[in-house]
C-alpha cells in the first residue's frame, strides 16, 4: 500500500474490491498504487514532562512506531496515529502501499514490488529506528504483485501459503539485522474474517502467529474485534455496538438495534465506511472497523510495554 494517509457475494461487489487492492479476485485493480510521498521527516511528538519523586520509577520514554501494510493499513493509518500519539505519546510514522504482500516490502525485490527500495522495512527501520513495526497484511491472494510471480490462493494454495511463510520468515530476518542492537519488535496483525475464500485468513493468521511465537514478537488480533463473538471467522456487515461505540456519537450506526456497520454496502472486504475511490486514502469518516483495530493494536503494543 502506499504512504498515503492513506464479500453472500454477489459479482456487483467484486468492482469496489478491485479499487481498493486487497481482495480476492481474479483480476489487477483498476489502478495501480501511486508513489508514496515518503514518512514524516519530523513525526509529531508528544511527551509528558517527567515529575518522578524520589524512589518513583522513570517514565518510560516514548516508543517509535513504524506502520506497514496493505490497503487495510492505508484506511487505518490516520486513526492507529492518533491512538498511538494519545494513548502512548508514541512517535508514528506509516508506510502503507494497497495491494502488497510481505514480499513487497522485502529488499532485494525493488524490481518486480509495489514499494520503491527507499521503502523497504529494512530501509525504514535502518532510518528510522522504531520500537515496534506494525505489519498489517490482509494476504492478497490474487494475482497482482509481481514478487509473488502469479501464485494465487485460488490456483496454488499450498505454494501460495509456502511463500508467505518464507516472506514472513525473510522479513522477520531482515528487520531484526536492520535493527541490529536495537531490533525492533514486530506486531502481526491478525486479520478478520474473509466473506470470499473463508479459510484463507485462518491459514494466514495461523502462519503469523507461527512466526511471531518463533521469533518472540507480538500477535494483534485485530480480526477478532471485527468478528461475530458466535464465531472468529465468521463475516458480519454489522455487529453489537460496544460500551466504547454508545459512549462516542457516530460509532454506533444503528443505535436504536444497537448494532453498528463494520462494513459498507458495497465493500465486503475493508472496513471505512466511506465508498472507496481508486486512489486509496485514510478513511474520511468515522468508522467503527476501523477503529475497533486500531484499538486492538494499541492495546497490543500498550500491554507489551506495561
Amino acid at each position: 500500500m502506499r504512504k498515503p494517509w492513506m464479500v453472500g457475494v454477489a459479482g456487483a461487489v467484486l468492482s469496489a474490491l478491485l479499487l481498493g487492492g486487497c481482495g480476492d479476485p481474479q483480476g489487477p485493480p483498476d489502478e495501480a498504487p501511486s508513489a508514496p510521498s515518503g514518512p514524516d521527516a519530523s513525526p509529531t511528538t508528544r511527551q509528558r514532562a517527567a515529575t518522578a519523586s524520589p524512589g518513583t520509577p522513570a517514565a518510560k520514554p516514548a516508543p517509535e512506531v513504524l506502520y506497514l501494510g496493505d490497503s487495510i493499513a492505508t484506511e487505518n493509518q490516520k486513526v492507529l496515529g492518533e491512538l498511538l500519539k494519545d494513548e502512548l505519546h508514541a512517535r508514528y510514522t506509516a508506510v502503507p502501499y494497497s495491494g502488497t504482500t510481505l514480499c513487497d516490502y522485502l529488499e532485494g525485490t525493488a524490481d518486480r514490488s509495489l514499494v520503491p527500495a527507499a521503502d523497504k522495512a529494512a530501509a525504514l527501520v535502518r532510518r528510522l529506528r522504531p520500537d515496534y513495526v506494525v505489519l498489517q497484511f490482509w494476504g492478497n491472494a490474487w494475482d497482482y504483485t509481481p514478487c509473488m510471480d502469479g501464485v494465487t490462493y485460488g490456483e496454488d494454495r499450498t505454494e501460495y501459503l509456502s511463500r508467505y511463510a518464507a516472506a514472513a520468515e525473510r522479513l522477520t530476518e531482515q528487520i531484526a539485522g536492520a535493527g541490529g542492537t536495537r531490533r525492533p519488535t514486530i506486531v502481526w496483525v491478525l486479520q478478520g474474517p474473509d466473506p470470499m475464500t473463508p479459510d484463507r485468513v485462518r491459514r494466514v493468521n495461523a502462519l503469523y502467529q507461527k512466526q511471531a511465537g518463533a521469533s518472540g514478537d507480538l500477535v494483534a488480533d485485530a480480526g477478532k474485534a471485527v468478528s461475530p463473538a458466535s464465531g472468529r471467522y465468521t463475516w458480519a456487515q454489522y455487529l453489537p455496538c460496544t460500551a466504547y461505540e454508545r459512549a462516542h456519537d457516530g460509532y454506533c450506526t444503528q443505535p436504536d438495534r444497537g448494532r453498528t456497520a463494520v462494513h459498507h454496502d458495497k465493500d465486503l472486504l475493508h472496513f471505512c465506511l466511506a465508498p472507496t475511490t481508486s486512489k486509496p486514502r485514510p478513511c474520511p469518516v468515522r468508522s467503527p472497523g476501523v477503529t475497533r483495530m486500531a484499538r486492538e493494536i494499541t492495546r497490543a503494543i500498550a500491554e507489551a510495554r506495561s
